[in-house]
C-alpha cells in the first residue's frame, strides 16, 4: 500500500467517530504526519463545533513540527467561513506545506477554492488519494450536496416466507410491534437510528405498531420523526406527537393546523410522486439523510420512484404463511451478515 493512501485510510477510521453527529457538516478526518510518524489527529465534532483540521493541529504537541509536516484530509479544507473560520487559512496559518485529500468538496461554498487558496499560498497539494472509499465514506453529505436530497436507507424485516407483517387477526388490541427478528438486530436498528438524522414512517405503521422511533436500546441521539399522515388520523395519544422529539408531519389539509412546537406540518400533493415531494421538502429542513422504516406502501413509494440509495433487509427465523407481503427490490446485494439465526441481507441502489 502507498504511503499515502495508509494515512487516508486512517483519515477514514477515524472520522467514523463523528458519524450520527456532524450533520449538516461533513464527517471529516485528518492526520497530520512528520518524519512518518502521527503526530496529530482529529475529526469534525458535533455541529457548530470544530472540524477535523483545527483538532488534528491542536493535538499536536510541539508546533514545531508542523513547518516539515504532511496534513493528510478526507474532504478539501473549507475556504469560508460559517459556524467556524476557514480550515485552509488555519493550515497556512500553521505553515504546512504539503496537503493530501482524499476528495473535492462539491459544497458551492468551497468546490475547489480550498485547494486553489492552499495552492497560491505556496502548498503543495495532492488531491484524489482513494477518492473512492472517501466518496462511500462521504456519502451522505455528497448525496444531499450533488442530488439535493437526503440519503435514504430503506430497512424493513420480514419472515422466511417473505412477510413484514401478519394478518390483521393475529394482533392483540394493544397497539405495539409485532417483532419479526431477536433483541440483537432490534438493538442493531437502534444503532443505526442514531447514526442518520431522520426517521420515516406512514400512517398505518404509527396507528398499528404506535412506534416511538427513538435510540432507547443505544446510546446517541434521537433521530428527526418524519410521519406521512395526509389526513390527520395520528392524535396527541401516540408517540410520535408527544414533543419529546423534532418531528416533522407530512399531510394534505394544511389550513386546518395548529402549530406547535417540535412539531412541523408540511403540505404534499399526495396524488403525485410522493417520495419527490418528501426528498425536496427535507433537502430544505436541512436533514442529510433518512432511515425509511415502513410500513409497505411507505416502503414501495420509495422504491417506485428510484429514490433510495441502500436497503437493510432481516430475515427473522419464523414464518406467517399469510399476512403483508415484504417489498420488491432491485438492487446489488452487497454483504450478508448473521445475526444470530437472523440474516441481514445489504443492497446498494447501483
Amino acid at each position: 500500500m502507498k504511503i499515502h493512501e495508509f494515512y487516508i485510510l486512517r483519515c477514514i477510521q477515524i472520522a467514523q467517530n463523528g458519524l450520527g453527529t456532524t450533520a449538516p457538516n461533513p464527517m471529516v478526518g485528518a492526520v497530520i504526519v512528520h518524519d512518518n510518524k502521527i503526530i496529530g489527529e482529529g475529526y469534525t465534532c458535533p455541529y457548530g463545533g470544530a472540524h477535523a483540521e483545527v483538532n488534528a493541529i491542536n493535538s499536536v504537541l510541539n508546533k514545531n513540527l508542523l513547518l516539515n509536516a504532511t496534513i493528510y484530509v478526507t474532504l478539501e479544507p473549507c475556504s469560508h467561513y460559517g459556524k467556524t473560520p476557514p480550515c485552509a487559512d488555519l493550515i497556512i496559518k500553521n505553515k504546512i506545506k504539503n496537503v493530501v485529500v482524499g476528495l473535492l468538496d462539491p459544497h458551492e461554498k468551497v468546490a475547489g477554492q480550498g485547494i486553489q487558496k492552499l495552492k497560491d499560498a505556496g502548498c503543495q497539494v495532492t488531491v484524489g488519494v482513494l477518492e473512492k472509499e472517501c466518496r462511500e465514506h462521504h456519502k451522505r453529505f455528497l448525496t444531499f450536496q450533488e442530488k439535493h436530497r437526503p440519503y435514504i436507507i430503506l430497512k424493513w424485516a420480514e419472515t422466511t416466507d417473505g412477510f413484514i407483517a401478519p394478518d390483521a387477526h393475529l394482533r392483540t388490541e394493544e397497539k405495539q410491534p409485532f417483532w419479526i427478528t431477536n433483541p440483537y438486530s432490534r438493538q442493531l436498528v437502534h444503532q443505526w437510528r442514531a447514526e442518520e438524522q431522520a426517521i420515516l414512517v406512514g400512517t398505518n405503521t404509527v396507528l398499528t405498531d404506535n412506534p416511538k422511533l427513538d435510540v432507547r436500546s443505544w446510546t446517541g441521539k434521537n433521530p428527526t420523526r418524519i410521519v406521512l399522515d395526509r389526513s390527520l388520523k395520528i392524535d396527541a395519544t401516540y408517540h410520535v406527537l408527544d414533543k419529546s422529539v423534532k418531528t416533522i408531519i407530512f399531510t394534505e389539509i394544511l389550513e386546518e393546523l395548529k402549530y406547535e412546537s417540535e412539531i412541523i406540518y408540511i403540505q404534499i400533493d399526495f396524488t403525485k410522486n410522493i417520495a419527490s415531494q418528501i426528498c425536496t421538502a427535507l433537502y430544505e429542513q436541512n436533514i442529510q439523510s433518512v432511515i425509511i422504516e415502513g410500513g409497505l406502501q411507505t416502503l414501495q413509494t420509495f422504491i417506485a420512484e428510484n429514490l433510495w440509495d441502500e436497503a437493510r433487509v432481516f430475515k427473522g427465523n419464523s414464518s406467517f404463511k399469510h399476512g403483508v407481503k415484504a417489498p420488491e427490490i432491485l438492487g446489488t446485494l452487497k454483504e450478508t451478515r448473521n445475526i444470530e439465526k437472523d440474516i441481514l441481507n445489504l443492497y446498494y441502489n447501483d
